[in-house]
C-alpha cells in the first residue's frame, strides 16, 4: 500500500469516526471532521501532512503524492 492510500484510508476511517462519535457520543465530535477537512486543504495547498510523514517512517512506498 502506498502512503497516498494509506492517508485516504486513514481520512476516510477518522471522518467516519468523528461522524459516529458525534451522533452517539458529544457533537463536539463534529470538530474532529472539521479538523480533518481542513488538514486535506492544507495538505493539497502546501504537501506538508504529518499522517504522510508518519506513514513514511512506518515503511510505506511512496506515491505520486507524497514522495
Amino acid at each position: 500500500m502506498s502512503i497516498d492510500r494509506a492517508v485516504m484510508f486513514f481520512t476516510g476511517f477518522m471522518i467516519l469516526l468523528s461522524l459516529a462519535l458525534g451522533f452517539y457520543v458529544s457533537p463536539y465530535w463534529y470538530l474532529l471532521t472539521a479538523f480533518v477537512g481542513a488538514n486535506l486543504m492544507q495538505a493539497s495547498m502546501t504537501g506538508f501532512c504529518p499522517a504522510a510523514m508518519i506513514f513514511k517512517k512506518l515503511g510505506f512506498k511512496s506515491g505520486c503524492a507524497f514522495q
